[in-house]
This record gives structure tokens, sequence and C-alpha cells, in this order.
């Protein structure tokens, strides 16, 4: 222990972040500022991780939830040696490895996507969840920490409900929050949007909780001490900050705890920059230099992590050598690698919601893929998720040898969990509640698809046939917005989600088999409440036919020079089937339709079999259930799409099937008028 230089290395934290921000011209500085102490100690003497290999599955992990401290993260991996000079001299630069908020890259320590306030805690809780459920089946060697950061903001964020109620209640003693508590925020003190006694909330959701000043070396010590022992709770380290630590005006006077320091650069606000360098001990000339007797006491913290490392190593290496058939399977769970699956020898009976056949599916998958988590948000009962429950049991305080997560109404921090159960690693998780609820999870579907992860969403009640439950219930524009996202590439150059709304349950084996192996991003399974007929079967099978939607569609009907090509997904194909055998018996039309699970997948397909199933030179009617918006890039502007421009309403579902025009016999109506208006082109 050296006081003085602890203090130095915080200090020089402080610099860096309020110079990187100087220098971009953009940036908060004085979170990073205040920040600075319990980074150092944290990382100097109780994180632990091998240098010489970052991605070591059984390091220590810290997910950051103030991705706007991103400085706070650059300047302590700066100073461990993962980010060069030019690296951070760079930042928030275009093509620079040091953007605004930090993006995940966990070979140089930053290991979640954070910026959206209350989702990088939430994280958190998900690998400390992951870590907990495969501690559970191979030992407790497995001892690595979860450490999380969180601001004013990420508090006062909706989803820390869901996080601190959800860690609290499953005893995550692995998961320790330092809570940067400053009382300052972006335009604001905090004692002008909040008075709550952010402490208590916490004790009362089962967490330690303790207070310290965040800027005492050794009440941090202390804490982090304390909180490694604990062996029932999750901890909230509580540090009393001061945002700006270290800034001062022209005239050398402290200028620190002030709302401007929060989110511009230092010259832009009452302090001054170069004072405020020389304050902390930097050189102004050179403000981006680590401090020579800092870097030394880096290099020793270094050798001492790679110590640890091996030591850690070695054990492993003994437990393996002594547990063959179990660190084989540790080794295929963090391999991401999937067992031998056979889809086809899952029986469904006739005609089943597709809700029904994923239930099967997944009572198929319990028993075949050890490493999957599947959760709900109060529903397993009825997203028919209870498949899976049925074979295992909900994860518990102190038992985490099930493979269920009870969320409860927590459809947000839900989501959020399982992105932290996926950057994990080790883990397959699936989450699941109602479509029009998916609304509740965008935030944490879009980083699911920003940090491509192959997190699996299961949401069913996919249409109007809710039915009594009103349009509350019914969703109608959610596959719209879906679907959007799979227009949108990630940064890999490739579709940022997958949504497939199977036919029938076929196709939902085809899904969940596509969704599996889909493991790059993520995946939403669209499923039915109600029962659809099942599709008529073309080859040796229907599920051997329902593997061509493994390309986003196909034909499932296909008739020579057809007078139409009818398309829909979903419930709506088999509506299509029907209208089509009553315009072949009444009117002697030939039609031939395509079913399309995904319209992303099925464009990336080659030109030649897009044309191949729907072709350019017929007439093309699509059927949705939602907005025509969902078919209208697949018909074209010679093509017509029925579906719905308005919400639903309460009544049964085959009074709506009637009333919104979603029959067979009314579909065909339609299709005739669209072909009269298609001639008279």
């Amino acid at each position: 222990m050296n006081k003085q230089i602890d203090q130095k290395s915080a200090d020089n934290i402080r610099a860096l972040a309020a110079a990187m921000v100087e220098k971009a011209c953009s940036g908060h500085p004085g979170g990073p500022m205040g920040g600075a102490d319990y980074m150092h100690i944290l990382y100097s003497e109780f994180f632990n991780f091998d240098p010489s290999d970052m991605d070591w599955s059984f390091r220590d992990r810290f997910f950051m939830d103030a991705g706007h401290l991103s400085t706070l993260l650059y300047a302590q991996y700066y100073l461990l040696g993962n980010y060069t000079k030019e690296d951070i001299t760079n930042f928030r630069q275009w093509g620079s490895i040091t953007p605004g908020h930090p993006e995940v890259d966990v070979k140089r320590g930053i290991e979640n996507t954070s910026g959206p306030l209350g989702q990088g805690h939430a994280m958190g809780v998900g690998a400390a969840i992951a870590a907990k459920y495969l501690q559970a089946r191979f030992g407790s060697w497995m001892s690595h920490k979860i450490y999380a950061f969180i601001s004013d903001g990420g508090i006062q964020e909706e989803v820390s409900q869901g996080a601190g109620r959800i860690a609290g209640h499953l005893g995550l003693n692995n998961l320790i929050m330092f809570y940067d508590s400053n009382d300052i925020q972006l335009s604001t003190p905090t004692d002008e949007v909040t008075t709550e006694d952010t402490a208590m909330k916490y004790k009362s959701w089962g967490w330690n909780v303790v207070t310290i000043d965040g800027h005492n070396h050794e009440q941090i010590r202390l804490a982090l001490t304390d909180a490694n022992k604990e062996i029932e709770k999750p901890t909230l380290i509580i540090g009393k900050t001061i945002m700006g630590k270290g800034c001062v005006t022209k005239e050398g006077i402290p200028f620190e705890g002030y709302c401007e320091l929060h989110g511009q650069p230092l010259s832009h606000t009452g302090a001054d920059y170069e004072k405020t360098l020389i304050n902390l001990g930097a050189d102004p000339k050179n403000p981006f230099d680590q401090f020579t007797d800092v870097s030394a006491h880096y290099n020793k913290i270094l050798k001492v992590k790679k110590t640890f490392a091996s030591v850690k190593k070695v054990e492993i290496a003994v437990w393996k050598e002594s547990n063959r058939e179990l660190a084989e399977k540790l080794d295929f769970f963090l391999s991401g690698k999937l067992p031998k699956l056979d889809f086809s020898s899952i029986i469904h009976k006739e005609d089943l919601a597709t809700r029904a056949a994923s239930s099967i599916v997944l009572g198929y998958l319990a028993d075949k893929v050890e490493n999957l988590i599947v959760s709900s948000a109060d529903l397993s009962n009825s997203d028919k998720t209870d498949g899976f429950l049925k074979k295992t049991q909900a994860l518990k305080k102190g038992n985490f040898t099930g493979s269920f997560l009870q969320a409860g109404v927590a459809e947000l921090t839900m989501a959020c969990i399982a992105n932290g159960i996926a950057l994990h690693g080790g883990i397959i998780p699936v989450v699941a509640t109602f479509f029009v609820f998916s609304d509740y999870m965008k935030p944490a579907i879009r980083l699911s698809a920003i940090q491509e992860l192959g997190v699996k969403y299961l949401w069913t009640h996919d249409a109007f046939r809710v039915g009594e439950d009103g349009p509350t219930h019914q969703p109608i524009e959610q596959e719209a917005q879906i679907r959007l996202m799979e227009k949108l590439k990630n940064h890999s150059g490739n579709p940022s989600f997958l949504a497939l709304r199977p036919a029938d349950s076929a196709e939902t084996s085809v899904a969940w088999k596509i969704a599996l192996e889909n493991k790059f991003m993520p995946t939403g399974l669209i499923l039915s409440r109600q029962g659809i007929k099942d599709l008529p079967v073309k080859g040796k099978s229907r599920y051997t036919d329902a593997l061509a939607a493994k390309k986003g569609g196909y034909l499932v009907r296909e008739v020579e020079n057809p007078d139409v090509i009818l398309i829909g997904n979903g419930s709506e194909v088999s509506t299509l089937v029907d209208a089509a055998n009553i315009l072949e018996s009444r009117n002697g039309l030939k039609l031939s339709i395509a079913s399309i699970i995904s319209e992303g997948l099925f464009k990336l397909q080659s030109k030649e079999y897009q044309t191949s199933v729907i072709p350019k030179n017929k007439p093309l009617f699509g059927l949705t259930a939602g907005l025509p918006v969902n078919l209208e890039g697949l018909v074209g502007e010679n093509g017509m799409v029925f579906g719905l421009d308005h919400f639903g309403y309460s009544a049964p579902a085959n009074v709506l099937d009637e009333k919104f025009g979603f029959t067979g016999e009314k579909v065909s109506r339609q299709i005739l008028e669209y072909l009269k208006q298609y001639k008279h082109k």
C-alpha cells in the first residue's frame, strides 16, 4: 500500500479523462474525474484478469452502466496497457477504438456496449446469473466476480428497479456494484428530481449496502474487501464523490461539483483546463502521458495479475484432469457449439397454435441443450415456455441447478439480463413474453443487435386474434417495427436482427433450428395464440418441406404458370390456402403461395432464388395481420397487400377474423378485386 502512488494514479486517470474530452471538444469529463479513485483501487488491488489473455473465460468482469464515462475506462485500461497513447488521443474520432460510449471489445477489457442508462448494470446482473449457473454445474473454483459501475442517472432509470429486485431475490453475492453518487446529473442537481433513499431501497431488495467517501482509498479498499467476502447478497457500494474532482479555476481556486462539468470540455466551464492539469500533476504540453512513477507502478500490477491468473489456471487444469467428463462439457458450453439435434424427430399434433408447437420444441431442447436458460415475464403458462419449465426448475437463491428464470413482470430488465448472459458466455439465453410487449424490450433488443448477441426472443399472441383482450394486447404495428431491424446492418455488415414468423408447427420447428444456429445476431420468434391449420404436404413430409424456410421464404403451393402468387407469413398463410382452394374450385384460377418467414433472410438469397419464389412478372397479392408495409417490399408497386391500418377491438378471434376480412372467403374476394385492377393497369 502506497498512499502517494495511489493518489497519483487516480489523478493520472483524472488528467487523462479531462485531456481526452478537451481534445475531442466533446464528452463528459466530470464523472470520470469523480470515479477515478474507485477505479484505480478496484483494478490495482481486486480485479482479477490475465493481461496476456484478456478473453480468459474465468476472469472478473466489469460492466459499465454510465457509458458517458467512457474516458474513465479508456484511461484505466491505458494505464494497464490495453490502449496506446494514439488510441486515447483519438477519442470520439472516426475509425478510433475509443468511441464516445464504450462498445464491447473484450480484448481491451470492454465487456459491454453502454450508453442507454440502466442497461449496463442489468447486463451485469445477467453475467452474474450466468456465472452462478456455471458454478452450480462445475464447482466453486469458478469464483470470478462481476463488478458494475452505475451513476445517478442509471439509478433513476426504471430498469434499475427490475435489476435490483432480481439480483437481490436471487442472492447474487458475486455481483458488486459501485454507485458513483455525486448528486449531479447533466442538467440539474439530483435533489431537483429525486428525494428517495437509495440505500434503503436496495436494502429492501435484499442487497448488502455500504456508503463510503468515494475518494477515500481506505474506505474503498475496506468496502471491496467486505463485498468480496459476502456470501448471501449482492453488494452496493454507494460512493459519495465530487463531480469534476480536482478541477480549479485560472486562479487556482477549486471548481468542483457543478453541473456544467458533467457534459462538456473543462475549457467551456468555469474551470481552467491547463491549471486543472497542473493541479493534478500533469504536464499541459503532454497531457496524454502516463506519469513516470504511475507507469512503473502499473507494470508491477500487471505482473501480479499475470501471476494470479497463472496460479488460477493451474488450479483449473488440476480440476479438469480430475473431472474430465465435466471439463469436456464445460469446454463445449464455452465453445458456443450446439449438440446434435434432430428437429425432424419432434412430433406435433395437428393444427396447433405455433406457441404450442414451440412449447413442444422447448421440451425437446430441455433434454438436449444443457446450457439453455429460458426466461418468461410472468407468462410461462401462456407463452408456453412451461414446456421447458416442466423439464427443469426455476433459478433460486442458493440453488442455480435449474435452467428457468422467472423474471416477473419486467420485460426490459429480462431482455437486458439476457444480453448479460450472452456476453458472459457459455449459456444460450431465451426470453419470452407477448408480442405486443416487445415494445417494452426494444432498447435491449437494439443493444442485442449492436453487440451482435445470439439472444433468442420468443413472442406469442402475435396478432389481433388475441381477441377479447382488446387493442392494448393486440399487436398491429409491432411486426413492422421489428422487421425494420432486419433491414438495418450491424457493424459486421450483416442484418442486425432476424425475425421469424412461422406458418405452422413444422415451420416452428424449423424456426427454432434457425434461431439456435444463428449465433451472432438476435432472433425473434413470433408465434400465434390460436390454432393454425397445418399447411399441405408437397414432398416427403411437412417438416422436410418447411426446411426451405431456412432461406427465408419458399413456395408452400406451386403450380405452373400461376395467375397470381399469394404471399404471407404466420397465421395468414393457412388463410391464403383456404382462399386459393376457393378460387381454384370456383373460378378456375391457378395460384401459388409463398410463405415468407423472414423477409430479411429471404433477401439474402440469390436473385434467381428470390424470383423463383416471387416472380416479378406476375400479379402478387400479400396478406398480413399487421400493417401492409410488412409485405409491400415483397409485392412491389404492382402488387397489393391486404392488412390492417387500425388498432384491434375486443371480441372473440373468429369474430375479428370475420369483421376484419381475414377469412378464406373474404380474402378470395380481395384477390379477385385485385386481379381486376391488375388487368386494367
